[in-house]
């Protein structure tokens, strides 16, 4: 029986939740945030229901307490939201878009009884121009279709039999829902590329207008500006400066921001390093699953990202593999100005075998070709789609160094052509086509998951050498269990001391030895709980640490030095 501990935190929800602004590198004035309180029913058919018998709270899915309903959705199910417009005034010239962060699995929108359009995919922002169907009075029915038995759209670490590594799914929207009044003539995309001195803005579709950045103007032309800051400051997680501007044309105004740093691959002492900045950097993370006591996939607050991160910062930590999972833009932007590496992960699809997947990889083999896994063409496609939008929703984010695409085997097929596709959107981030096992040649970095097997054979070669997973020992918490009765882990420690000392002995003996042979990146497992996984760094609910910061820190100055001495550079170095 799960543990009822695990209640809405009271102090932390808001009414109406979530009202920071949902896109922090696009931000216009014109803003209606439509979160709180909406009507819902969950049916067996698409047809709209004659009453709504529920109340939830968006943007929490209704399996979570949050929700107001922790109730078990049925798979199959048609998931209908109901609410009333706000009044948005006089519309002539203009265009009404409704936004929905993400909506798990397929969403269609209908506003006054016409349907207007929709998105498939649990895990990816999207927009529906809704003016054609807006009248004086307005009502809203969001209807979202959610299979989890059917393994073609990306699901993630959600499973109906939830446990292990296996979570309780998400049915629904789980992001904010809002929407924003536009001209006619609207700018639909800004793209950004930095180098060490300049960031070049684009504009889709192409207009003419002003740039504004720290007081300066640089004309935008055809829909391209290039700024050129004074005295130009990089963007590390030691010193993370942003650069805010605006966007100026003749019809429309935005909001944005960019960040001046430099990905790259560069040799020292003979051995491939990855570099921020032109300079070897070692990156120094944790898994972080993005899962919540009392929202699941949404914390309570906005404000939780934030602390997870200076949580993570205050234990010597540079970087967070966001594994498996897409989230809010707030995340992304709160590593973006705190300062927070992030390696992102796709969202997996497809059947998960643990023999394949699991049980022959673990004994070593894992050298199974990927061309004839996951035949299923609707499949391929889903993720290979899934994978293109994530990519251009979060691609502005500086904090984002590294894709991940895909992990341990899970839905791998065709790893070569997957990692040119990645490569043709977005050429100036590391790429690994492979994490774990099932490697081939085509990835930006040697990417390995150690957890059982022995760590002498971690040695560089010719790509960067990446320890994309590690570690997962545990420490059960006492009145911090998601669910006393079974728990989940690699190394069981007795007590917070016990905890700490298997901690520094797995740095100081695996890690820092393997730092001298090459390693470039280590992710160990992970920054919290989740459910029956309690090998993280904090609870499940956030309460407790387990880790001690004195000897964290400890930790990550050796690694950092080390690190470079490797890479014949003194200690003195400026990160």
């Amino acid at each position: 029986m799960l543990n009822d501990l695990y209640t809405p935190r009271g102090e932390r929800l808001q009414t109406p939740p979530w009202q920071s602004y949902p896109r922090p590198q696009m931000k216009r004035e014109s803003y209606v945030n439509l979160n709180g309180e909406w009507e819902f029913a969950v049916t067996q058919t698409a047809d709209a229901p004659q009453n709504y018998p529920h109340k939830i709270l968006v943007p929490f899915c209704p399996e979570s307490l949050l929700s107001g309903l922790k109730m078990e959705i049925a798979p199959g199910s048609y998931l209908f939201y109901r609410r009333k417009l706000p009044p948005l005034g006089e519309q002539t010239g203009k265009r009404v878009l409704l936004h929905i962060g993400a909506a798990d699995q397929v969403a269609e929108v209908f506003v006054n009884g016409i349907a207007c359009g929709g998105h498939t995919g649990g895990y990816n922002a999207f927009f529906v121009d809704i003016t054609e169907a807006v009248a004086e009075e307005n009502e809203l029915v969001i209807r979202v279709f959610d299979d989890l038995r059917d393994t073609r759209l990306p699901y993630g670490k959600q499973s109906l039999r939830r446990g292990g590594m296996w979570y309780t799914p998400v049915s629904g929207i789980w992001q904010t829902v809002w929407l924003e009044v536009v001209p006619e003539d609207y700018i639909r995309r800004v793209d950004i590329q930095t180098t060490l001195e300049a960031a070049t803005v684009t504009v889709t579709p192409a207009m003419d207008g002003t740039v504004t950045c720290r007081g300066k103007q640089y004309p935008l032309a055809a829909g391209v500006a290039v700024i050129t800051p004074e005295d130009p400051k990089l963007w590390t997680p030691e010193n993370p400066v942003l650069y805010h501007f605006t966007v100026e044309t003749d019809t429309d105004r935005l909001e944005s921001y960019f960040a001046l740093r430099t990905l790259s691959v560069e040799d020292y002492q003979g051995i491939p390093r990855l570099c921020l900045n032109g300079q070897p950097y070692f990156f120094h993370g944790l898994l972080d699953q993005g899962y919540w006591s009392d929202g699941i996939y949404t914390p309570a607050d906005p404000e939780c990202f934030a602390e997870d991160i200076l949580a993570m910062k205050a234990l010597g930590f540079n970087t967070l593999r966001k594994h498996i999972k897409v989230e809010p833009e707030q995340f992304y932007y709160d590593c973006d100005r705190l300062g927070m590496v992030v390696f992102q992960d796709m969202v997996n699809n497809g059947v998960y075998s643990f023999f394949r997947d699991t049980a022959l990889p673990t004994l070593g083999i894992q050298k199974l070709s990927d061309q004839h896994m996951h035949r299923d063409e609707a499949t391929r496609q889903a993720f290979l789609t899934a994978m293109t939008e994530t990519v251009r929703q979060l691609g502005n984010h500086p904090c984002i160094c590294y894709w991940t695409i895909f992990n341990e085997g899970w839905g791998q097929f065709c790893s070569r052509d997957a990692y040119r596709q990645l490569k043709m959107l977005d050429s100036t981030r590391f790429v690994d086509a492979t994490s774990g096992w099932f490697r081939w040649q085509e990835s930006d970095v040697d990417s390995r998951h150690i957890y059982f097997t022995p760590w002498a054979a971690l040695r560089a070669g010719k790509k960067p050498l990446v320890l994309s997973e590690f570690g997962g020992y545990t420490y059960a918490v006492e009145d911090h269990l998601f669910n006393p009765e079974k728990v989940y882990g690699y190394k069981t420690c007795k007590s917070l001391e016990n905890y700490q000392q298997a901690m520094s002995e797995l740095y100081v003996m695996k890690v820092l030895p393997a730092v001298e042979r090459g390693l470039c990146a280590a992710i160990c497992t992970q920054i919290s709980d989740v459910e029956d996984e309690i090998n993280g760094m904090l609870t499940y609910d956030r309460r407790v640490c387990k880790a001690d910061a004195e000897a964290m820190n400890q930790i990550a100055d050796a690694l950092r030095e080390t690190f470079l001495t490797s890479c014949g550079l003194s200690t003195d170095t400026e990160p």
